[in-house]
């Protein structure tokens, strides 16, 4: 076991830090525990972490300048709503996923169509019983992706069929991954905060996916538009976070060049942005079409006619890496 620890450590590549550029600070007080961000072209779109304020269960619409410009209520009260994701037509996606106490009998999705002022709720159970989940994305075909808090080794799960919002849907686990703790970024929680999956973002080009834990953002390449391979099969490129109070949040730039995030906090909270660490991927050129000359008859020719896969100490992690959020891990 701890030759596992040894090699997860060592194995692991090491974060750098890009310089971190305040964009914006959120003022409004209803956004202390923001949880989830997206960038949405005109702006940006937050959630907090579950509350008990009435007003803080909303879905926030914020101008470039971080200014609230308006609010979308849901039509009943969340349990614990731990990020946001933004399919390519603009749909919203809000993960009601957290579960410190591994309690909840089924977790769930609201979807918030462009252009709609009501979320519409969407009810998942687990295969293998409750996981505290606070990441959520979409890949190009506009399924849902939950990844768990799970320590050490997060897992990956997608619905087994079609969302219903009159019933209960069951979630697959399509895979896992290893998390390189070994960073050696610093954050509050030290070697537990590498050790946990906080949040996930999406590119507007959906050529790239990246997860966070409280210290480190990860970005892998999604050629073909499957971000579950690209995490399960993928190579992870780190990109150091470094001593953000409570990091849960992450979002791509509009132009897919920086990732965002922004913490929980009071007071003038900074929306930070930091360099992605992959190249933005050119987007394709379309094929000349080809010029066919006229040929007569005779000239014609005849037509002739394919990880750390897990890491085997989990229970031994849950020991020790046993977390609680609010105040938060």
């Amino acid at each position: 076991m701890g030759v596992l620890l040894m090699a997860a450590l060592t194995g692991a590549p090491v974060a750098t830090a890009g310089p971190a550029e305040t964009v914006c600070r959120i003022e409004d007080d209803r956004l202390v525990e923001i949880s989830g961000l997206v960038s949405d072209g005109s702006g940006y779109v937050v959630i907090n972490d579950s509350s008990d304020d009435a007003d803080r269960r909303r879905i926030f619409f914020l101008d470039e300048d971080c200014a609230v410009t308006r609010t979308v209520k849901y039509p009943s009260e969340p349990r614990d709503t731990e990020d946001l994701t933004r399919a390519a037509d603009g749909t919203l996606w809000v993960g009601d996923t957290g579960d410190n106490d591994k309690e909840r009998d089924s977790v769930v999705l609201w979807r918030l169509d462009p252009g709609s002022k009501k979320p519409e709720l969407f009810r998942l159970v687990y295969p293998d019983g409750p996981h505290d989940a606070e990441a959520l994305l979409v890949g190009a075909d506009g399924v849902p992706v939950i990844v768990t808090k799970d320590p050490l080794t997060a897992g990956v799960y997608v619905p087994d069929g079609e969302l219903r919002a009159d019933g209960t849907t069951t979630l697959r686990r399509a895979g896992a991954w290893g998390i390189p703790i070994g960073t050696g970024t610093s954050n509050p929680y030290g070697i537990r905060g590498r050790a946990v999956v906080t949040g996930g973002a999406v590119s507007p080009d959906g050529r790239r996916v990246a997860l966070r834990t409280y210290a480190d953002a990860f970005e892998f390449d999604v050629p073909d538009g499957d971000v579950v391979r690209a995490i399960t099969e993928g190579t992870a490129t780190p990109v150091a976070l470094p001593d953000e109070p409570q990091g849960e949040s992450l979002a791509y730039s509009s132009d897919g060049t920086a990732l965002l995030t922004v913490s929980e906090g009071k007071g003038g909270v900074p929306l930070l942005r930091y360099p992605s660490a992959l190249p933005v991927p050119p987007s394709p050129s379309p094929s000349p079409s080809p010029v066919v000359e006229a040929t007569s008859p005779l000239d014609r020719p005849f037509p002739v006619g394919a990880m750390i896969a897990g890491i085997a100490f989990a229970g031994a992690a849950v020991t020790l890496f046993a977390m609680r959020r609010r105040h938060h891990l």
